[in-house]
């Protein structure tokens, strides 16, 4: 398993293209996303299970029945989201690529992002058409920056991996910063991969990835209309197909989670406003569930993410988070120690605090990225959720976001 350049077309077969076409006012920002497979894809998804979807998610998941799609294309700006004509919009999106690239229109994944609420005007994607297709090929950061929002920085990783011999090629793009609370699925996160597997053991492999990833993510509480992972295999690295729950299927499984996992701590770590990643490891818990409800419940806690900010050691809003987070422990048994580049310190042992060098705990919690190791001391399995802390900036950027 390596890391290499290239994110959405460091696969074979893969091109992509990012382009300002007008939806956002400022030129400087791309707003309209195009990724294209040489040939047809096999295609896995998981979607927001907010009530409110963004049209283009219904579009998507009936066009993604059948299990195959060649190409995404996604618009920033304007989520496309409780319009009365969203589906007219969506569906036009699809057949501008269909008509650009001569594919059936059902092949196409499509997605918005952006403001809720605003009519979203085909003519700009229309008239940028051209120029967006003709500028697809290895261009995955211009993808990748025509997808964000209130995104501060790129989010792009992919690898090279083995398959029977065969060299394998998986990258990933990513889009998320606000409204980040998933329960499925995420932001908007698109991977290829030229590995062959069939569109079943592709769907498995996602659905059971993003509950170790994505979905133990939360920046703000918020679940967004508008989430999407999806997944296109095209199968050109010509390894011989995972039908079953193989030893090249778990090989697959690795560096499908090494991306979305490197993707669910970009995202963490650029949430709105944010200046920290926190990361919450809970050890030694009678079993996954358990260990998972725990950490995501720390994660989530808008006190503790606040306390971080202040680099303020307050142990205490760990164990309260844990209290409420409807996992079943003993909180006699547990452990909490802090953790950064900058040293580790016990603050909490058996329930109860410990002295501690405030100094280097301070030291400690102004790093960019922290780590929180809670030790439930019950058993052997653990879980890893991501988050950030709650600074001033969160708040000044929500006020004004639709205006």
């Amino acid at each position: 398993m390596k890391y290499i350049n290239g994110g959405v077309c460091a696969a074979k077969g893969f091109s992509a293209s990012g382009i300002h076409c007008g939806i956002r006012k400022n030129k400087s920002k791309k707003d309209l996303a195009l990724i294209v497979s040489d040939v047809r894809a096999c295609a896995a998804a998981v979607y927001t299970t907010n009530l409110v979807k963004g049209a283009p998610l219904i579009v998507t998941k009936r066009n993604l029945s059948d299990g195959y799609a060649k190409a995404i294309i996604c618009n920033s700006g304007n989520a496309n989201t409780c319009n009365s004509n969203g589906i007219e919009i969506a569906q036009g999106m699809c057949e501008l690529v269909s008509e650009y690239l001569d594919i059936d229109a059902k092949d196409v994944i499509v997605s918005s992002t952006g403001v809720i609420g605003q009519p979203l005007d085909i003519e700009p994607i229309k008239d940028g058409m051209q120029t967006l297709v003709a500028s697809l090929g290895d261009n995955s950061k211009d993808a990748a920056h025509a997808i964000m929002t209130t995104d501060t920085a790129i989010k792009e990783i992919s690898v090279s991996f083995e398959l029977g011999g065969k060299t394998c090629f998986l990258g990933g793009i990513a889009k998320g910063s606000g409204m980040i609370h998933p329960n499925m699925a995420t932001m908007l996160v698109y991977i290829t991969t030229d590995a062959a597997i069939s569109r079943e053991m592709l769907q498995k492999a996602l659905s059971e990835d993003v509950c170790e990833s994505f979905n133990m993510i939360s920046v703000d509480g918020d679940t967004s209309t508008n989430d999407m992972v999806c997944v296109l295999a095209n199968g050109l690295a010509g390894n011989l197909r995972i039908d079953c729950e193989n030893a090249d299927y778990a090989e697959f499984k690795k560096a499908l989670n090494i991306v979305t996992t490197h993707l669910c701590r970009t995202i963490a770590k650029d949430g709105e406003g944010a200046s920290k990643l926190l990361e919450c490891r809970v050890i030694n818990s009678c079993d996954k569930q358990t260990a998972g409800k725990v950490a995501k419940s720390v994660i989530c806690s808008s006190l503790f993410k606040a306390a971080m900010f202040g680099a303020d050691a307050n142990w205490g809003r760990v164990l309260c988070a844990v209290g409420y987070s409807g996992a079943n422990v003993d909180i006699e048994k547990i452990n909490v120690e802090f953790a950064s580049k900058a040293g580790r310190v016990a603050v909490c042992k058996n329930g109860f605090g410990v002295d501690f060098d405030e100094h280097l705990a301070k030291t400690i919690l102004l790093e960019s990225e922290i780590e929180i190791i809670v030790n439930l001391n019950s058993g052997k399995a653990e879980a890893t959720a991501w988050g950030c802390d709650l600074t001033y900036d969160y708040v000044k950027i929500n006020g004004d976001y639709r205006t």
